[in-house]
């Protein structure tokens, strides 16, 4: 009998371990569409989030073939691209910048990773003054509490950083009611305003906020999906969060949450490959 459980248990251990490596070295493609009274025509973007310097094929050439494959009007990045460890690289992350700068324009909000290089130099050195010259050079302008006005399409793109204290591990610390429109001055009302925001636990003050769209990643899915559960652990080490990917309705608002591209700290990922967003707005009828 024992003998039994323990082949089991041994046999389920192997799947969850060939399961975990067939999932973190792919990504599938998912797509959302939105439609919007407000936009001037029928756009699509794709969506990048939490790649953490991880590489699909040499210089992520699987991962920029499939974007050209489907050609989007714009880039749209949530964030962490690459991560904050003490002199590990970001090649990867930045040659992709890099690859896609080139086609498309490409708009890049902050993650945490980016954030904890600017706040702590001390401890990460000048990686944040680099890796931001080269998405300058690049001809990217990440949106650091700014919104962009895109005329062709009327879209408005804002990129929002917020503080530390709304990253603790094991709370959700509330939000200020103005503390948003403190740091970004107000959403614009005539145009489809998108808010690229990491971390997705506030999704309502985002909606608060004006944001017809919000675009998230930070959970990485759960790390591992179940049945019904869905993701079962989020970076704040709670539970079965829940935001942890697929697409949020508050009123008016919807968001749109990437479960990312690669992993961090705990480097799994279970029935949960990585994901490239396509999101396609498309135009109100009357």
């Amino acid at each position: 009998m024992l003998e039994g459980i323990l082949i089991l248990i041994g046999a389920a251990a192997f799947l969850f371990i060939l399961v975990a490596v067939w999932d973190c070295n792919r990504f599938v493609t998912v797509e959302y569409e939105i439609v919007s009274e407000k936009i001037a025509k029928p756009c699509k973007f794709v969506l990048l989030s939490d790649l953490h310097n991880k590489s699909y094929g040499k210089n992520n050439e699987k991962l920029i073939k499939r974007i050209a494959d489907l050609s989007p009007d714009a880039v749209l990045v949530a964030g962490d691209m690459l991560t904050a460890t003490k002199g590990q690289p970001f090649d990867n992350a930045l040659t992709l910048m890099e690859q896609l700068a080139g086609s498309y324009p490409v708009y890049y909000g902050m993650g945490n990773h980016e954030y904890r290089l600017q706040l702590y130099p001390e401890q990460y050195g000048d990686m944040y003054d680099r890796y931001l010259a080269g998405l300058k050079s690049a001809g990217i302008e990440p949106l650091i509490n700014q919104n962009t006005y895109l005329p062709a399409l009327h879209v408005a793109v804002c990129g929002v950083q917020i503080d530390r204290e709304y990253y603790q591990r094991f709370c959700t610390n509330p939000m200020k009611t103005d503390y948003l429109p403190k740091l970004l001055g107000e959403a614009r009302e005539d145009a489809c305003q998108i808010l690229i925001a990491h971390n997705p636990q506030y999704f309502r003050e985002y909606a608060a906020w004006g944001a017809d769209v919000v675009v998230s990643g930070h959970v990485h899915g759960g790390i591992m999906r179940l049945p019904v559960l869905g993701g079962v652990l989020s970076p704040n080490m709670t539970l079965f969060p829940k935001y942890d990917g697929g697409r949020f309705d508050v009123g008016r608002s919807a968001m749109i949450l990437s479960r990312g591209l690669g992993t961090h700290t705990i480097p799994l990922r279970i029935f949960n490959p990585g994901e490239l967003v396509v999101l396609k707005l498309s135009k109100k009828q009357p």
